[in-house]
């Protein structure tokens, strides 16, 4: 008997509901995104990187190459090894101007807030999932062993329905060798390798990663741990010998909802408990009072104590704090290369048990006239050990640690806070700063892009914004043409000359003189100069501290003698038109030249090739004094030193 024909059709249909059932369980768990074929024999850690989408930004414009346009990606990081992968870092090499928003899964390396320029490349670092487990120990549980960063931003100029992809994608991690990637269409991938000639560091009996070292650390210790909070605490190590920071301001970003409920050794710019308030933790912390709370904010401002504060039983009484901020080179002082404070953090969900810990990210510290630091991510690290506090030959350990590790960064042109200028006994001019060294002045009668013009020695004790009638005048004596528009000055506060004094068969001399423009005084105060065709004759230093510089090659280090270790501010002339005089401190050099055969003193090799002060780099001229206009014979070292004692007995006239 044949089957109704209404029969036939629901067969017909639940076979299929059945074989759809069937495909969904084949490819259950499996992930959506994009998979190539050769991630599968990568036995590395395996990249990608997928252009997803984009859409044209306000304004829209003619011009191809400046209209914006909004895109989304994704990239992937799996590792595919049989050992675990810690702290991993990737390099995204981004190249149509992008202006990265957001990255979920990862935080940018050098600490930049979002909205970020990431147009010349960016580095990325895990957060929260810093590490990526192996496959075997985790039966392949790809939320362990794989993390996946949804990126949004603005990209430049690449016209649909060209794809703007980046030049390239690559691990960072020390070890590893990352071939050129291979693209298909929006797609880019590649396996990185471990080095096998690469050689580790030895192996620990601790799981965590080796500390690093840096110019600059800051610990991340937590010491006590309850479900709703813990005790922190952080600890700042300046290990640069020509690193510095004065009125240091610490800031990082709280990614988790945190904030600071009290603080010791250290306090926040801002004591504004609003932010609580109408945040997340308002809403756990229901019956707690808010007013005492240090710190609600997601971005604060740290700061050091006054000295003054180091006894109160509150706040102060730890070892290093209190000392306004200032972390000198360990050459100079040893127990004030070292800053230490404190603090309560309360969590939020889903973060309430005592393992829930997570550090700050997006580190940042500065100082005032100070070297620039660029701060890496925290790094999870072994537990930091603390002598017992019973006093017992036992040692306790940090319930967890993390090391942040900053070092200096080279001011970028135009960007430096000092400057330096070159002079010669067998010239009559002085080489002035480079125009705008310190950055241009908010002026249109001055020309930014002249190069700077030559000026007579008495104008380095004219503020540099008034040396304009000067290098008029002598460029008349000296017949040398000027632009119509003169060059800008340097804007830099604090300027150094450098002037060679004599050069005689045996030895050399110069003189180093410090100008401060800046209404404020430069306490304990150092310099250091790079001058690797002098450095082994070095002799002495006559007014200041000197000392040779072992760690860094053919650097010399010069600091203010004891009562004399104050770089004055800037004060006032005679009478209200008189300009203002600079603070000034000057000391003589001398070098012998038998332990440099062969040094040519006229040709330049007695200018230094990097001066540093209070650990900032300053910019140097573009060009140094030559023998020939204004060239005056060789003299000898009597006669030189005399001619700088009535120098200095000018300038001691025109300050008085």
């Amino acid at each position: 008997m044949p089957l109704p024909r209404s029969l036939l059709l629901a067969v017909f249909f639940f076979s299929i509901l059945v074989h759809v059932d069937v495909l969904a369980q084949d490819y259950d768990g499996e992930d959506e995104g994009y998979h190539p074929k050769s991630e599968d024999s990568c036995n590395g850690v395996f990249l990608t990187y997928t252009f997803e989408s984009r859409t044209k930004e306000f304004p829209h414009v003619k011009n191809a190459s400046a209209q914006a346009y909004a895109f989304k990606s994704t990239a992937t990081v799996l590792n595919a090894m049989t050992e675990d992968l810690k702290a991993w870092k990737i390099f995204i090499g981004f190249q149509h101007d992008e202006i990265l928003v957001s990255a979920s899964g990862a935080v940018i390396m050098d600490g930049t807030d979002y909205p970020a320029h990431v147009g010349n490349g960016t580095s990325l670092s895990g957060y929260p999932q810093a590490d990526l487990l192996n496959s075997i120990d985790t039966a392949g549980d790809m939320n362990q062993i794989m993390v996946t960063i949804q990126m949004t931003g603005t990209q430049f100029g690449v016209k649909p329905p060209a794809v703007p992809m980046p030049k390239t994608i690559k691990l960072t991690n020390d070890g590893f060798d990352c071939p050129k990637p291979t693209r298909k269409d929006s797609h880019m991938f590649v396996c990185c390798v471990k080095n096998k000639k690469y050689k580790k560091a030895k192996p620990t009996e601790t799981r965590f990663l080796p500390r690093q070292h840096a110019d600059l650390t800051i610990a991340y210790d937590v010491l006590q741990a309850y479900d709703s909070n813990y005790m922190a605490q952080v600890t700042i190590d300046n290990n640069s010998p020509l690193g510095r920071l004065d009125n240091w301001n610490l800031t990082w970003e709280w990614k988790r909802g945190e904030f600071i409920y009290s603080m010791k050794g250290a306090y926040t710019l801002r004591h504004d408990f609003s932010d609580c308030i109408y945040s997340e933790a308002a809403k756990y912390y229901k019956d707690l009072d808010f007013s005492p709370v240090m710190s609600c904010e997601k971005k604060p401002i740290i700061v050091d104590l006054p000295p003054e504060r180091a006894n109160d039983s509150q706040i102060g009484r730890l070892p290093y704090c209190c000392k306004n901020g200032t972390l000198l080179p360990p050459i100079m002082d040893i127990s004030k290369s070292k800053a230490i404070f404190q603090m309560q953090v309360y969590k939020i969900e889903p973060d309430l048990n005592r393992t829930a810990l997570y550090p700050p990210q997006n580190f940042k510290i500065v100082g005032f006239l100070n070297p620039q630091y660029k701060c890496g991510p925290p790094i999870r690290v072994s537990p930091m050990e603390f002598p017992d506090p019973s006093g017992l030959m036992s040692t306790s350990y940090a319930m967890a640690s993390w090391q942040v590790a900053c070092n200096i960064t080279r001011p970028e042109a135009r960007k430096s806070r000092c400057c330096v200028t070159f002079s010669a006994y067998y010239n009559d001019s002085v080489v002035p700063c480079s125009t705008c060294a310190c950055g241009c002045p908010e002026e249109a009668s001055c020309n930014p892009k002249a190069p700077a013009v030559l000026l007579p020695p008495e104008a380095l004790l004219i503020p540099a914004e008034n040396r304009s009638a000067k290098a008029r005048a002598w460029a008349q004596i000296k017949h040398t043409s000027l632009p119509k528009r003169l060059p800008c000055w340097d804007t830099c506060g604090v300027s150094i000359n450098w002037h060679i004094m004599s050069n005689y068969r045996s030895g050399w001399t110069a003189r180093i003189t410090l100008f401060n423009w800046r209404d404020y005084t430069f306490k304990n105060w150092f310099a250091a100069v790079r001058i690797p065709k002098a450095y082994k004759g070095y002799e002495n230093v006559y007014s200041f501290n000197g000392t040779k510089l072992s760690e860094i090659n053919n650097t010399i280090f010069l600091q203010g003698l004891q009562y004399m270790n104050y770089l004055l501010p800037q004060t006032e002339g005679k009478s209200p038109d008189d300009f203002k005089l600079p603070g000034k401190q000057q000391s003589v050099i001398s070098f012998k030249k038998k332990a440099t055969p062969g040094i040519n003193i006229m040709r330049g090799d007695g200018f230094p090739t990097r001066v540093f002060f209070d650990g900032e780099e300053c910019a140097l001229p573009d060009t140094i004094p030559r023998a020939g206009d204004g060239h005056r014979p060789p003299v000898g070292v009597v006669p030189a030193l005399m001619a700088a004692v009535m120098v200095f007995a000018l300038l001691m006239d025109n300050l008085c």
